[in-house]
Order: C-alpha cells, then sequence, then structure tokens
C-alpha cells in the first residue's frame, strides 16, 4: 500500500520565509520545513498498482503556470479544540481550477470525491497540545504576513510515510504547468 496526496511543492526560500515564522508556542509541535506544502488532494492509502492509474490521470492535466500568494495566519479546529496553525494561500481562479482537476482525475480513476472543501494553505504546526490562548495570541500577532508571490509552474504527486518525529513526505513524479505565452 501507498500512503499518497497531490500538492504543490514550495522551494526552499519559501520554506525559509515561513520556517522564520515559527516558534514561541509552548506544546506547538512544529512542522519540518522540508514538509511544508500546499495539498491539493489527499488520496491517502491505495494499492501500489492503483498508482500507476493515479500517475496517468495526473499526467493528462493541462493547465498554465500561475502565480501564488502566501499571506495571513490561521487555525483549523475539531471538536471545539485548535488542531493546527496555517498560513494562508490567496485563492485566485488558477489555483482553483488546478484543484478542480485534479479532484475530477482522480474521480475518473475510481476515488472516492473528496468530502472536504478545498481551502488553500500551507500547515506549519499541530497545536493539540499547546494553550489555545497561546495559539491565538501568535495568529493575532502574526496575521499581517505576506510572503512575496510564488511562480507555480508545477504540482506533485507525493508519497507520505510516518517517521518518529514527523512524516517523511517523498516527492515521486512532477507534473509540469505550461508557460502562459507573452501577450
Amino acid at each position: 500500500m501507498l500512503r499518497l496526496f497531490v500538492a504543490l511543492a514550495l522551494p526552499a526560500e519559501f520554506r525559509t520565509t515561513l520556517a522564520a515564522l515559527t516558534g514561541g508556542i509552548p506544546g506547538a509541535k512544529w512542522v519540518p520545513p522540508d514538509n511544508y506544502h500546499l495539498t491539493l488532494r489527499f488520496i491517502g492509502e491505495i494499492e501500489n498498482w492503483r498508482a500507476q492509474e493515479v500517475d496517468d490521470a495526473l499526467a493528462a492535466i493541462r493547465g498554465s503556470a500561475f502565480d501564488l500568494s502566501l499571506h495571513g495566519l490561521g487555525t483549523f479546529e475539531k471538536a471545539g479544540r485548535i488542531h493546527a496553525l496555517w498560513v494562508g494561500a490567496e485563492r485566485n481562479a488558477a489555483l482553483a481550477h488546478l484543484q478542480g482537476k485534479v479532484e475530477t482525475a482522480l474521480q475518473r480513476v475510481g476515488l472516492p470525491p473528496e468530502r472536504k472543501r478545498f481551502s488553500p494553505h500551507v500547515t506549519i504546526a499541530r497545536t493539540d497540545r499547546a494553550p489555545p490562548d497561546k495559539v491565538i495570541a501568535f495568529v493575532q500577532a502574526h496575521n499581517l504576513f505576506r510572503a512575496p508571490p510564488l511562480r507555480v509552474e508545477h504540482f506533485t504527486l507525493f508519497s507520505s510515510r510516518l517517521g518518529k518525529e514527523a512524516s517523511v513526505y517523498t516527492p515521486e513524479v512532477e507534473y509540469d504547468l505550461a508557460a502562459r505565452a507573452a501577450a
């Protein structure tokens, strides 16, 4: 079995910028910068033979490169507890279009539809054990964060393996997006 997801990988300079935000929340488990990504679609565990179908479906996607801006911080809650801290991604039509194409391609090969609404973000910490007031104060102190625009020229199929300290994400295949022609 393989555990897979489709995401936008972030270049090293972006990971460094986001890593500069981390620290200062007792009990938070900070995501290693090498694991920063923007998930387009979580696939989960699939049989090895299905991975080829997934690869073929993703390879058939056509799209154009686009710019993406990361800004602001927020949290995800479950059962009234804050469990994740994230940096947001500005909504844009190109990102939504790409995510929609990925979702459609995966459904066509028989994967069930994604149940969660697409919420573009980069998780920077798990906060299950952090005091909620500290997490909220951190978000308020950093909510004006803005990174320079990122040029998205490909998306990636990743495998995920659980590790002792953190999951290990391995880029398996990159799928190029066409550069836009100059007008």
